[in-house]
C-alpha cells in the first residue's frame, strides 16, 4: 500500500478556470504505484479523445463531474487503451510474446488509472450522483480517519466490486454440487479457478491428524482439507489481510476450532504429515494486490517451498504442490527445471494428478497468450521425502 501527502497544484484545465487555491490530498495505491506528477481537473465537458491524450502524456484528471460519465468516460479510455495495445504480440514467440503482453498490459493499465476522483475524509464521494461507498471503504481500508484521499477510479471500481464478492461470496462445488462458499476480501485472490480444488477433493489424504496450508489466501484449500477430516490445521500466510480473510471464512463455515492462522513467510514451526502449497504460478512481477496470487519474482515462494519443506514433513508425510504449466508453455520455466527443484529439495515424486483448466480465457481465442492457454494443465504433485 501506498499513502502519502501530494500537493495538487492547479493548472489550466480542459474545461474550467483554474481555482485560486490549491489544496492538499493524500495519494492512495494499493500497489504502491507513484503519484502522478501533474493533475489537471476535468469534468463532464471532457472527450474521450482529450482524457485519452492527457493519460497517455501521465497527466492525471481530477474528475469534478456526474459520477455516471466519470465511469463512462473510464470505458471509452478503456476502448482506447485496449486498441492500441492489441496486436502487438501476434509476430513473436514466446517468451517474447508474453513480455510484450506484460508491458501493454502494464501501459494499458497506467493509461486507465490517470482518471482520479476525491474520497472525502468520512469515505464520501462528493460529486453528483455517486454511490454510496463507505462499508466497501470501511471493509477495505479500516475506519475512516479523515484523511482527504484521492485514487484513481478504477481502484474505487475495484474496491467496490471485491465488497461485493465479500458480501455475496464464492461458491465452491469441490465436495459436492451444493458446495460452500467462501467470501473474498479486498485484495485477497478469489478462488474462481475451481479445478485445482476438484484435485485435493478426490486425492488421498496422507493422515487426517495434521496439515500445514502455505499461502492460505481465503483460506479455501483449509477448508477443503478441515471439510475432509484433518483434525488440525495451520494456514500460513504473509498478507495479513489474507489471514483476516482465511480466518473469517473459516469461522463462517464453523471450521474455525481446528485450525490456526499463523503470520509467516511458509512454513510454520513444527512437522505435520502433510503440507499442502499452491503458490503463484507464473515467474514476473506483480503489478497489482490481486497479481501476487498470479505471479511471483525468480519463483520465489515455489522454490522456497521445494527447498524446505522436506524438514517439515513428519515421516512418511506428503508434500502436495498445486501448480499449473502455463509457464512452461508460456518458456518461463522449464518442467526439467522443476525436477530440478524437486530433486534439490531431497524430495521425489510419489504421484501426480491433472486436470485441464476451464477457465474462459482457455477459450478465448482473441487471448494474445491462447496457444499457450490452450495447452494448460493443472496439476498436483504428491510428494515425498527421498530416501537417503
Amino acid at each position: 500500500m501506498c499513502l502519502k501527502s501530494i500537493h495538487l497544484a492547479v493548472v489550466p484545465t480542459l474545461t474550467v478556470e483554474p481555482d485560486v487555491n490549491a489544496f492538499k490530498a493524500h495519494w492512495y495505491s494499493a500497489s504502491g504505484a507513484s503519484a502522478p506528477l501533474r493533475f489537471e481537473r476535468v469534468n463532464d465537458h471532457c472527450s474521450a479523445d482529450q482524457a485519452y491524450t492527457l493519460a497517455c502524456a501521465g497527466t492525471a484528471m481530477l474528475w469534478q463531474g456526474d459520477f455516471p460519465q466519470a465511469r463512462q468516460l473510464l470505458q471509452a479510455l478503456t476502448r482506447r487503451a485496449t486498441r492500441s495495445a492489441s496486436g502487438k504480440t501476434a509476430s513473436l514467440a514466446m517468451p517474447q510474446a508474453f513480455h510484450a503482453h506484460r508491458m501493454a498490459q502494464a501501459q494499458r493499465a497506467r493509461i486507465l488509472s490517470m482518471l482520479v476522483v476525491q474520497i472525502e475524509g468520512d469515505y464520501r464521494i462528493a460529486l453528483r450522483r455517486a454511490p454510496d461507498v463507505q462499508a466497501a471503504l470501511r471493509s477495505a481500508w479500516g475506519e475512516a480517519t479523515g484523511l482527504v484521499r484521492v485514487l484513481s477510479l478504477r481502484e474505487l471500481l475495484a474496491v467496490i466490486s471485491a465488497y461485493e464478492w465479500q458480501r455475496k461470496g464464492v461458491t465452491v462445488k469441490a465436495l459436492s454440487e451444493e458446495g460452500f462458499k467462501i467470501y473474498p476480501h479486498y485484495g485477497v485472490f478469489s478462488p474462481v479457478r475451481s479445478e485445482y480444488l476438484d484435485l485435493l477433493a478426490k486425492a488421498p489424504l496422507p493422515s487426517t491428524e495434521r496439515a500445514f496450508d502455505i499461502g492460505t489466501g481465503t483460506g479455501v484449500i483449509a477448508a477443503l482439507l478441515l471439510m475432509r477430516g484433518v483434525k488440525q490445521l495451520i494456514a500460513t500466510d504473509s498478507s495479513e489481510s489474507a489471514l483476516r480473510c482465511a480466518q473469517a471464512n473459516l469461522q463462517q463455515l464453523g471450521l474455525s476450532a481446528g485450525a490456526q492462522c499463523q503470520l509467516c513467510d511458509v512454513f510454520p514451526h513444527g512437522q505435520a504429515p502433510l503440507i499442502v502449497c499452491n503458490p503463484p504460478w507464473l515467474p514476473g512481477k506483480a503489478t497489482s494486490l490481486l497479481e501476487q496470487a498470479i505471479y511471483d519474482p525468480d519463483s520465489r515462494m515455489l522454490r522456497g517451498f521445494l527447498a524446505g519443506v522436506s524438514a517439515h514433513l513428519a515421516p512418511n508425510g506428503q508434500a502436495w504442490l498445486v501448480l499449473s504449466d502455463l509457464a512452461e508453455h508460456l518458456h518461463l520455466r522449464s518442467r526439467a527445471l522443476l525436477l530440478q527443484w524437486i530433486e534439490e529439495g531431497g524430495l521425489q515424486v510419489l504421484g501426480r494428478d491433472d486436470i485441464r483448466p476451464s477457465h474462459p480465457k482457455v477459450q478465448d481465442s482473441t487471448d494474445p497468450l491462447h496457444a499457450a492457454r490452450a495447452q494448460e494443465v493443472t496439476s498436483l504433485w504428491r510428494l515425498g521425502v527421498r530416501a537417503a
